[in-house]
């Protein structure tokens, strides 16, 4: 059950939606698409279900191409974030409905709905209607249904993002539990970074309609090919400085450090998270002024100002720092990316050499 996407993109009144893309994802994958609103996640999405036709490329699925088949011909599940069920049928029942517009057998239907009522831990909630069930309730009713069909394919588009934080954790951790109970090849969408981390497994990085980098999430994390992947592949973003490299040596804030570079203008990037208050052995300190600061209970986000530029740092604790105050953080070259005035990445953190 292979999907490959060949040079495959969409126009929409003249302007690019999705850039060619090549893409091919394996059987039994769990698959991310990353990227902030308007990237081109639900785009691609709907290409690969059918519900949108390719404006080129071709779009094959087992080998066998689908380009213009329609979304009722192909083994496709699709779940929103706005979920859908049923409220006058029981979960049972909204469960079922695929199965019956199949014609299936009803021993059939009954043993297939109660094995996916089982992996999605709905049985003591099959007689209930939508409308007594929590939120996380009825967004498992709306997986279920999309699993129930045996789906070879199933497209989830943002599914946790109308859930409050407590539902999102339970239904995040579970995901990965469903995937591997199923066998098909799953694709998620999201626009957080973290959730991508979560779930595991690969993701495509987008912007602007554009796949900036496809691979294990891990090694997409640590090891982006470009300054536009660490952008989205950072939450908050990635925080961008000006660098130059001469004798094989980067300077940052009047500070040094060896570097297997040619000479000339580059820009380190660096997340939130590698800024430090308390003063590391070899690091190089930025100074910086406070702008704004937010409390997230363990940790706290500090925006501050770098000359003209603005940083962002995630420090640990509850930091109550002033306005306009003058503030050093350190910085761990060994956590700095160095990318190339054409924004391709030049130089590995070395951290991330393990990815």
């Amino acid at each position: 059950m292979t999907l490959e996407l060949r040079g495959v993109s969409r126009k929409v009144a003249g302007q690019d939606w999705i850039h060619p893309t090549d893409l091919t994802l394996s059987p039994g994958s769990m698959n991310v698409l990353l990227g902030p609103t308007l990237s081109g996640k639900t785009s691609l999405m709907r290409l690969m279900a059918g519900l949108d036709q390719p404006t080129a490329g071709r779009i094959f699925w087992q080998g066998q191409d689908v380009t213009g088949m329609p979304v009722q011909k192909r083994g496709v599940a699709m779940v929103y974030q706005q979920f859908i069920n049923y409220p006058s049928m029981s979960v049972y029942e909204n469960i079922a409905s695929p199965l019956r517009l199949q014609r299936t057998s009803r021993a059939e239907i009954d043993a297939r709905v109660r094995q996916t009522a089982e992996m999605m831990r709905l049985t003591p909630l099959l007689d209930r209607r939508p409308l007594e069930l929590s939120g996380g309730q009825q967004q498992r009713t709306a997986l279920a249904r999309a699993l129930v069909k045996g789906a070879g394919l199933v497209l989830l588009d943002e599914p946790l993002a109308n859930l409050d934080y407590k539902l999102r954790e339970e239904l995040r951790a579970e995901i990965p539990r469903i995937f591997e109970a199923s066998g098909a090849i799953f694709v998620y969408a999201t626009t957080e970074a973290e959730e991508a981390l979560l779930l595991g497994g690969n993701t495509a990085t987008l912007w602007e309609g554009r796949v900036t980098q496809f691979g294990p999430t891990p090694q997409v994390y640590r090891a982006p090919v470009d300054a536009t992947t660490a952008r989205v592949f950072s939450d908050p973003p990635m925080n961008f400085q000006p660098v130059a490299v001469r004798g094989g040596m980067a300077r940052l804030d009047g500070h040094d450090w060896p570097v297997a570079l040619p000479d000339g203008s580059y820009r380190a990037g660096f997340r939130a998270a590698h800024l430090r208050l308390d003063p590391l052995p070899g690091a190089i300190p930025l100074k910086t002024r406070v702008d704004v600061t937010e409390f997230t209970g363990a940790e706290t986000f500090l925006h501050l100002l770098h000359g003209e530029a603005r940083l962002i740092a995630l420090v640990p604790g509850v930091q109550r720092l002033e306005r306009g105050a003058a503030l050093t953080l350190w910085l761990d070259s060994t956590h700095v990316y160095l990318f190339g005035q054409d924004g391709r990445l030049a130089c590995r953190a070395p951290y991330a050499a393990v990815a």
